[in-house]
C-alpha cells in the first residue's frame, strides 16, 4: 500500500531536529571493553573520545559500533584504546544546517556520525547519525 504522505525533502529537515541530543565521551587511553561496556549499556552506536589532556580540550575522534567489531577481531578490547580505534573523525555541524548537508558530509568522508556543536565555543550538543537521516527521509 502506498503512503499518501508527502515526504519532506532533506533540504528542509535541519539537523537539530532530527539529532539526538547529549554526547557520549570517552578519554583516548579508555580501553575498548569499557568503550564497549559504555555503548552497549547507553543503546548508543558512537563515543566521542576527547584529547586526553583532561581539561575538555579538543575532541580527537569518534569510536563507532563498526570500529569495535573491527577491533575484536584483531584483539582483545581490553588491551586496544579509544585513539587506536577512533577510525572516524569528528565533523561538526551545527543545528540549523540540513540534512542533506549533513547527508553530503557522511557520504565524502565516509562516516555515519557527526557531532552537533551550538555557539560560538562550539560546545557538544548532540550526535547525528545516519540512521537518524533515515528515520527522517522516511518520515
Amino acid at each position: 500500500m502506498k503512503s499518501t504522505t508527502k515526504r519532506v525533502p532533506l533540504a528542509e529537515i535541519r539537523i537539530g531536529d532530527a539529532m539526538h541530543a547529549g554526547v557520549l565521551t570517552c578519554d583516548r587511553d579508555e580501553p575498548l571493553s569499557e568503550v564497549a561496556r559504555q555503548m552497549a549499556a547507553q543503546s548508543v552506536h558512537c563515543i566521542v573520545v576527547e584529547n586526553g589532556s583532561g581539561d575538555g580540550g579538543p575532541l580527537w575522534g569518534i569510536v563507532s559500533d563498526l570500529d569495535l567489531v573491527a577491533a575484536a577481531t584483531v584483539r582483545d578490547l581490553q588491551e586496544q584504546t579509544a585513539a587506536g580505534s577512533a577510525a572516524s573523525p569528528v565533523l561538526l555541524v551545527t543545528p540549523d544546517e540540513t540534512l542533506e548537508r549533513a547527508a553530503q558530509l557522511m557520504t565524502e568522508h565516509g562516516t555515519s556520525h557527526l557531532l552537533v556543536v551550538d555557539g560560538p565555543a562550539r560546545d557538544p550538543i548532540g550526535v547525528l547519525s545516519t540512521l537518524d537521516i533515515a528515520a527522517s527521509a522516511g518520515a
